[in-house]
């Protein structure tokens, strides 16, 4: 994940996040955990993102959770999120 998120990240990689279309438990986890972790790296990205509630409930409320949960997201963006739940 490191190298689509740090410098060399491309708004067009959630894009193509957003076009996976399983109802894996475990592919939707993955999902989660990019959003989560993107949420740390590239917040402003990806908080359009959540936003627009572009993934299906479960990866949405589950990538506010890891976001949350990180050390590495500030707390007044853990707070925002708080409010975006589903």
């Amino acid at each position: 994940m490191s190298y689509y998120l740090d410098e060399d990240f491309k708004e067009e990689y959630i894009d193509r996040v957003s076009e996976v279309k399983l109802d894996d438990y475990y592919v939707k986890m993955m999902i989660a955990w990019y959003l989560a972790t993107g949420l740390a790296k590239q917040y402003n990205s990806f908080i359009k993102v959540i936003k627009e509630k572009r993934f299906d409930k479960d990866i949405h409320n589950k990538a506010i959770r890891k976001a949350i949960e990180s050390f590495r997201v500030s707390d007044e963006h853990k707070e925002y999120l708080k409010t975006l739940k589903i």
